[in-house]
């Protein structure tokens, strides 16, 4: 077990992660024989060893914490703990001290073992003199190291603040959390650099000899624009603050620095909870696409070997590919591989894209993010080797530089190319779902170069809490009996995939104003659904009839027929005489949209839906709405979803009752109300 991980499992209450995540690498304080290892915090010293082979070397990682290194015990004591006090030494007048797992037990044999010890009642190491191992019933001391009298504790340290020196440059007091982390407060920049990074190095002054520092979300493009804004920038792989002196807004197209903070030497700070895992890659070229995705290559006479490489899920995908533009970094046109494992192997699929929507017949033809052998190209990508460990997926695999599929870009070797990236989940049926992580930049990279290039650094993971998810909703109110439906973004891990813990297609149903909200319907009654998701079969990304079935992922038009058959279809679809399912609830679009230049990664930024809500322009054809009514009865399951036609994974439930008296009885907390932020919208759907 790492000692990352060792730290991780111990600490996992609230009041502690957030202190440890200030907390583990290298510090130039004096820590004798250990000073050239791993940074763990303040090095107190070796357990001084009297009886049962105690041993191990003793760190203060907090105020509140010892780490513990390579720690033995025999196990022999009959009534033996962890054993802590304020006497000069250690004897009777002390407190049990409890283990690595928070348990009072006597201690069992240790062997060569780190771990994390908190004392207990919120006490500090600075109000105790001695940590021991100790035996209550003999009154002996087996081992035990001292506190010196002096002691300071690793904590937070405030630093300066960023000069202004231009582009409006300027933050708070940063803080260094711990070895690796930095929080600036209040930081604005106006994004208007040409090429402009977080950028850090060694010297007196910022300069063009420095590297790149993932933002606050990991990624390695040129900044946004911030506005007062509090963020926490991890240093990238092994780097830590010690390993700095400066911290830049550095623009590498002027080579012009816009502002910069310089870090202090020998800071008494925590060390780093992130666990650092070193990853060597065996093409000679490497390229660091984000914090958590590198890809590699080499060319060998008209073929070029790939090999992907990312901090993912098990079940996440990886893409990479050449540009649908010869000028820009663009999605639509490009040609990529997408690349996973399942519990058996690797895949690597060669996909087309001609639309930023699930691969769907448009009038007979297959468009979207479409595999290249159903729109009738070939597979183009031989797959070599592929691997998880350590949380890393590993997949290499080759292809030509130019293919004998028309639809294949080709890889130049005489210029530069435009690339393309993401890594996100994979749906039910092992298609890309909407990617998580995409760049918003031009990516170029040169794949023949005269030396080797090599910008990739260690994969880091840290602990972190997820984000509280959105407000859900439920209609429970039995005086509505008309719902308007249209659509609009599914929002990030707070929205669509939070709320019902699956894929997300990009778009989500929004019913009277609220997305995906859960409907409370009674049988016997009788509700209208005012559709307006789009009525233009042409159209690969805005056409979702609403329909009614007992499958909770949708987009029954791309389903097997095989598939089709377990499905019962309760609502929105008829079906013509050679047994094709026909959709029945096509209405004109209404969508609400992100305003121009919006970042949708910035998604979860929003702390509930109202405001993201209001944040979005809505847009809708000036036509009826097409009309779905529905009467439930004692045939329907007591579970149904409301559903897009043709994409999956954009609706949620609908709970059929016999009565609504359990649900005013407490059965369901919360119910529908129309608010004021929803009136206009409402105003302009009402016909």
């Amino acid at each position: 077990m790492t000692l990352s991980s060792v730290l991780c499992l111990r600490l996992q209450c609230k009041f502690l992660l957030p202190l440890l995540l200030l907390l583990l690498t290298p510090l130039a304080l004096a820590q004798d024989d250990e000073e050239d290892g791993p940074y763990r915090g303040q090095y107190l010293g070796k357990l001084n060893s009297y009886h049962h082979q105690v041993s191990g070397d003793v760190y203060a990682v907090n105020e509140y914490t010892f780490l513990i290194v390579g720690f033995n015990y025999d196990g022999n004591g009959a009534d033996t703990f962890f054993w802590s006090g304020a006497s000069n030494r250690p004897g009777p007048q002390g407190f049990i001290v409890p283990d690595e797992y928070g348990k009072t037990n006597i201690l069992d044999r240790y062997h060569n073992k780190d771990f994390t010890l908190t004392l207990p009642d919120k006490k500090k190491i600075t109000e105790i003199k001695w940590l021991a191992v100790y035996d209550l019933s003999s009154q002996n001391n087996f081992g035990d190291v001292y506190i010196p009298e002096e002691f300071e504790p690793p904590r937070t340290q405030v630093g300066g603040t960023f000069s202004k020196r231009s582009h409006n440059v300027s933050s708070s007091t940063i803080e260094i959390l711990d070895s690796k982390t930095i929080r600036i407060k209040d930081f604005t920049y106006d994004g208007r650099g040409k090429r402009t990074f977080f950028w850090t190095g060694v010297g007196a002054q910022p300069s063009s000899r420095g590297s790149k520092l993932p933002d606050e979300r990991g990624y390695l493009d040129p900044i946004r624009k911030y506005n007062k804004e509090t963020i926490e920038l991890e240093l990238p792989g092994d780097k830590t603050i010690f390993d700095i002196d400066w911290i830049s807004i550095y623009d590498v197209a002027d080579n012009e620095n816009y502002g910069h903070v310089l870090i202090n030497e020998r800071l008494n700070v925590p060390p780093s909870l992130v666990k650092i895992t070193p990853f060597e890659f065996s093409l000679p070229n490497c390229r660091q696409l984000h914090k958590d995705l590198q890809v590699s290559w080499e060319v060998f006479g008209p073929q070029i070997t790939f090999q992907l490489s990312g901090q993912v899920a098990a079940n996440d995908y990886m893409s990479f590919g050449i540009s649908g533009s010869d000028t820009s970094s663009q999605m639509i046109g490009s040609d990529v591989v997408v690349a996973y494992m399942d519990n058996i192997r690797g895949y690597t699929v060669d996909y087309n894209i001609t639309s930023l929507a699930p691969c769907v017949q448009v009038l007979g033809q297959n468009k979207g993010v479409c595999r290249d052998d159903v729109v009738g190209g070939l597979d183009s990508f031989q797959l070599n080797t592929y691997s998880r460990k350590d949380g890393i997926n590993t997949i290499s695999f080759r292809r030509l530089l130019k293919s004998s599929d028309d639809g294949d870009k080709e890889i130049f070797l005489d210029r530069s190319n435009y690339v393309v990236w993401a890594f996100g989940q994979l749906d039910s049926n092992n298609e890309p779902a909407f990617h998580t992580h995409y760049p918003k930049s031009d990516i170029i990279i040169d794949f023949n170069t005269t030396e080797p290039v090599n910008d990739c650094f260690a994969f880091t993971k840290s602990m972190e809490a997820p984000a509280p998810l959105w407000e859900r909703t439920r209609i429970t109110d039995a005086t509505v009996r008309s719902f308007n439906a249209y659509l609009g973004p599914s929002g990030g891990l707070r929205g669509y995939q939070g709320l019902t813990n699956h894929v997300s297609s990009g778009l989500a149903w929004y019913i009277n104003g609220y997305m995906i909200p859960e409907l409370y319907l009674k049988r016997g009654l009788t509700y209208t659904f005012k559709v307006r998701g789009g009525n233009n079969p042409h159209s690969p990304e805005h056409y979702h009839p609403l329909v009614i079935t007992d499958d909770p992922q949708g987009g029954y038009d791309r389903l097997s027929d095989a598939k089709q058959s377990e499905i019962r279809v309760l609502a929105g679809v008829e079906f013509t005489r050679r047994g094709r399912p026909k959709p029945t609830a096509a209405g004109p679009l209404c969508l609400s949209r992100y305003p121009p230049n919006y970042d949708r990664r910035l998604d979860d930024n929003f702390p509930t839906f109202k405001k993201f809500n209001r944040s979005l322009i809505t847009e809708c054809v000036d036509e009826p709405p097409a009309l779905l009514e529905i009467t439930p009865n004692i045939t329907w399951p007591d579970t149904v979803y409301y559903n897009s036609f043709t994409h999956g994974n954009m609706g949620w439930k609908i709970h059929i009752v016999d009565s609504y008296t359990n649900l005013r009885n407490g059965g369901v907390s919360l119910s529908w109300s129309l608010t004021i932020f929803l009136l206009p919208l409402y105003s302009v759907l009402q016909y």
